[in-house]
């Protein structure tokens, strides 16, 4: 069995989909996380990530300070409605941006799990996309 790990990262949940976004400090991963809690997802973890193997599942939860908190830079640390944990079932990666319309399909291992991998995407939209990846899934040919 895998020992838990923490990440410098934030987790959302839509849908019983867990959203990992990861980038270095300032890359927007909490400004991203607002975003989609403002269109309906809820917090699991802002800054601080663990995560660990449950069964078939890569699972996402919040360490015990930072429970129910986010981060507005600029304004402080908000408190938001939070979910205990969440499978990871993406990944966005905020410090690569994605140039290909229709991007191929990429993974990444954590803990022994392939998880689909994302870039950040330069639009206006990009929250909404996320939301309806959560909600729907990607078409795969």
């Amino acid at each position: 069995m895998t020992d838990p790990q923490i990440l410098h990262a934030s987790c959302i949940t839509a849908s019983g989909r867990g959203l990992l976004l990861r980038g270095r400090s300032g890359s927007g991963k909490s400004s991203l996380a607002l975003a989609l809690m403002a269109l309906g997802a809820e917090l699991v973890a802002d800054d601080r990530v663990v995560l660990a193997c449950r069964g078939d599942h890569l699972v996402a939860s919040a360490p015990p300070p930072l429970r129910g908190l986010i981060e507005a830079r600029g304004m402080g640390l908000l408190q938001a409605a939070w979910a205990q944990e969440a499978p990871v079932r993406f990944v966005v990666d905020l410090d690569q941006t994605e140039p290909d319309r229709m991007p191929p399909p990429r993974r990444l291992a954590l803990l022994g799990h392939e998880i689909p991998l994302l870039y950040r995407i330069e639009n206006i939209h990009f929250a909404s996309m996320l939301m309806q990846l959560l909600k729907a899934g990607r078409y795969e040919t």
